[in-house]
């Protein structure tokens, strides 16, 4: 299967949407995948990419993973039975990863941060990353670094 083919609507395995300020602003240290508790029209927005994540965020709370800030835009043909905009959402974890996840998350300067929304079998599944926030000259040497790899690499192919 080619790149283009997993970015049509009619795939069961295909990324909606990506957080690509996360590898920027964080550290990722760990990733996890985990379902979503989504309404219908929740469901029927995700498959038309109406969903941003560039503000959203994860928390343990009760022994429970519950994902804020993310934006899912209202079905047009659902009326009545439509959503709200940002509520929060329940992750579905199991216990032992939701232990093991919550452990690395409650060390300080640590966030659980999604990474990306993609379906996997027809279910909507949410990436969700550990990482530790960037100071600014970090996020510089990163950029850095970077552009020398880039640089490297261009040099490489033109050999």
């Amino acid at each position: 299967m080619s790149s283009k083919d997993s970015k049509t609507k009619g795939d069961p395995d295909r990324i909606v949407c990506r957080n690509r300020k996360a590898s920027h602003e964080y550290e990722i240290l760990d990733e996890l995948d985990c379902g979503i508790l989504l309404a219908g029209s929740e469901v029927k927005s995700v498959r038309n990419n109406k969903i941003t994540i560039d503000e959203g965020f994860a928390r343990v709370e009760r022994g429970e993973v519950w994902l804020y800030n993310v934006d899912i835009s209202e079905y047009s043909q659902a009326n009545l039975m439509n959503h709200p905009l940002r509520r929060p959402r329940k992750l579905l974890l199991k216990k032992r990863e939701i232990e093991k996840f919550a452990a690395r998350a409650d060390e300080s300067g640590m966030s659980l941060i999604p990474l990306d929304v993609h379906f996997s079998r027809g279910f909507v599944k949410v990436k969700l990353g550990v990482g530790k926030g960037r100071k600014l000259h970090d996020k510089r040497e990163k950029l850095k670094s970077d552009d020398a790899r880039r640089e490297i690499q261009q040099a490489m192919k033109k050999r």
